[in-house]
């Protein structure tokens, strides 16, 4: 056992980092080794990757232009005394704002001599449309149905009800809002408000015994733009655009897991459903049996666009399949037909099957989106035990929530 952990990464390096995607995929996605050299880091299939971030530099560049301030300047971070510009790089969120910064604007604006009247606040809130929007949409920027161009009685709105600052945060960052409202702070008040940097999680990819000395991600990189600026995810950016190939220095550390684990006897089947960047704990898990030699059946739903430019693995899946050790691969790929399949329908087409394979005691995993893909797998394993099981809704639901995931402990999750 090591002892790296998130106050003490170990200082690894990327050995690895390529676009699994084919040609034409509107995403990107990649493959990311990072080489564990003598940290003594173990890990078991199931475990996550923590990994320490840095702020993209030009994000950075601009908050200390917006402000003014030196980016020379000593100041003191939670991590000791630094210059300015690294303890924003390094020690803090700078990426995205929080409410606590927005909460602050109200006694910033007031504290310049700008008034504020009660009465147009109440009339301009009353006028705001606070719903929020339908599925799949950003919720609305605020700009167009704030009160008035009163900077103070804009503020005033937005801090007096929470979702309005959640909707409000959704695409703004601190350069955004600080443009905005033409504020000022000074660099430890900032500070004080800001959150600090913390590390990401990511779903290990590998299994060490595969792959001695090393540990793997398959990570969706998020890039977007709002206000004619770029952004992104922190981490995932940081990843794909900063760090250089077995030379810079990467923070990590691992995460264990108690729960997402392969069942202790090797003879289980297992069934795993890992859509997108869910197939990572998957071929982890698949090398895994591999090496083990576990006898026990294993089938992977996975899905995502589209067969050209996201079957992601396929070499090894085909490998596999070629084998005799991947028992069966269902794939859901949304954009190569008219109407939109995903995984919960592929389940749902081999319901009987699955349900056979619940009866003879397999496990069934998932990986992936907790807002809206678990939750319609889910619905899809209750609908299976109705059909198949001949079950109520009521003793279908106690089957799948109750039984099979609290007491037998055989529908485990990794979704986030």
């Amino acid at each position: 056992m090591s002892n790296w952990s998130a106050k003490n990464p170990y200082n690894s390096k990327i050995t690895e980092n390529y676009v699994l995607n084919g040609e034409g995929s509107r995403k990107e996605t990649r493959h990311i080794v990072f080489d564990l050299g003598d940290s003594g880091l173990d890990y078991k299939v199931g475990d996550a990757l923590g990994v320490l971030p840095e702020n993209p530099p030009h994000i950075v560049e601009e908050l200390i232009e917006v402000q003014g301030w030196d980016r020379d300047q000593t100041v003191a971070s939670h991590k000791g005394e630094k210059d300015l510009y690294t303890a924003l790089k390094k020690d803090y969120e700078v990426h995205m704002a929080n409410k606590k910064f927005v909460q602050s604007l109200t006694e910033k604006i007031v504290s310049s001599g700008m008034s504020i009247s009660m009465s147009i606040v109440k009339r301009s809130r009353d006028n705001v449309d606070w719903s929020s929007t339908s599925e799949g949409d950003l919720p609305p920027g605020l700009n167009s149905s704030l009160p008035s161009d009163d900077p103070a009685s804009k503020v005033k709105a937005i801090v007096a009800d929470a979702k309005a600052i959640e909707d409000y945060l959704w695409t703004r960052d601190y350069v955004d809002i600080m443009r905005e409202f033409n504020v000022k702070y000074s660099p430890e008040e900032f500070l004080e408000l800001a959150d600090r940097l913390k590390p990401r999680l990511y779903s290990i990819a590998s299994s060490h015994d595969a792959h001695p000395g090393f540990v793997e991600l398959t990570v969706g990189i998020v890039r977007f733009s709002y206000h004619d600026r770029q952004r992104g995810g922190l981490c995932t950016q940081y990843m794909a655009d900063e760090v250089v190939v077995n030379k810079t220095d990467v923070g990590v550390f691992m995460s264990p897991t108690k729960s997402f684990i392969l069942p202790e006897d090797p003879n289980t089947d297992i069934i795993m459903v890992g859509p997108g960047t869910g197939i990572a704990p998957f071929r982890a898990f698949m090398e895994q049996r591999v090496h083990d030699k576990a006898p026990g059946r294993n089938w992977l739903f996975f899905g995502d666009q589209s067969e050209k430019t996201e079957y992601y693995y396929k070499d090894e899946i085909e490998g596999w399949l070629d084998g005799g050790h991947m028992y069966k691969f269902t794939t859901a790929w949304s954009r190569d037909q008219e109407e939109k399949i995903y995984v919960q329908h592929r389940l749902k087409e081999h319901g009987a099957e699955v349900w056979e394979w619940f009866e003879n005691g397999a496990y069934f995993y998932i990986c992936g989106d907790k807002q809206y893909m678990a939750k319609d797998v889910h619905r899809a394993l209750i609908e299976i035990a109705i059909e198949h099981g001949g079950m109520s809704e009521a003793d279908a639901t106690h089957f799948i929530e109750k039984t099979m995931m609290k007491e037998q402990k055989r529908y485990l999750r990794d979704v986030y």
